[in-house]
């Protein structure tokens, strides 16, 4: 890790609180809009549900009992006892926002999505560090690939909230494939 002080830790039921106070607080302080989402996008499937219409009570409440059923991974990280920053990271199958774009090994996948990271605490390794324990935990689950989607041309935070695609670089990860729209998708193998 980049930073001593900073430690990892998986999403549990026992770190709900933690979780719950980072994204009611300073998860999305600079990027107030997007504050509803708890990180459930990708966890609903887009054809049966209308993601626009969804309200921050109804995706906190829907994390809290994703946690609770081991329904939600990611992981957590801390600096002096307090979260500073949040990765999403779930084996493919349970991303249903994906369903629709079905790849041949997607039980072997883990799927990293977002990064959020305090904004007071960025550039400091946070991501970097939130990315290996992310490949730790796939490896751990008995995965066998990573993949991640971050936008080549993304500006600021909040455009770069998949990830900058140069430090999925630095990690070990190549290009796999570009979209129709420009995106790409990286994988590593485990």
């Amino acid at each position: 890790m980049a930073d001593s002080k900073i430690q990892i830790h998986a999403l549990s039921a026992e770190r709900v609180a933690d979780f719950l106070a980072f994204f009611d607080g300073e998860a999305f302080s600079d990027n107030p809009q997007w504050s509803f989402c708890y990180c459930q996008c990708f966890y609903e499937d887009h054809a049966k549900i209308r993601w626009n219409s969804r309200t921050a009570v109804e995706n906190r409440a829907l994390a809290c009992a994703r946690i609770d059923g081991r329904l939600m991974h990611g992981h957590l990280a801390y600096r002096d006892g307090r979260v500073v920053g949040w990765c999403n990271a779930a084996p493919r199958g349970m991303l249903h926002a994906l369903d629709a774009e079905p790849i041949s090994d997607a039980d072997q996948v883990g799927t990293i999505l977002c990064f959020l990271v305090d904004p007071r605490a960025r550039r400091q390794g946070i991501a970097s560090a939130l990315l290996a324990a992310a490949c730790e935990g796939f490896r751990s689950q008995g995965l066998r690939v990573a993949e991640a989607n971050p936008r080549s041309a993304a500006i600021g935070p909040a455009a770069n909230h998949f990830g900058p695609l140069g430090m999925f670089l630095a990690a070990g990860f190549a290009i796999h494939r570009t979209d129709a729209d420009g995106s790409v998708w990286v994988r590593k193998q485990l």
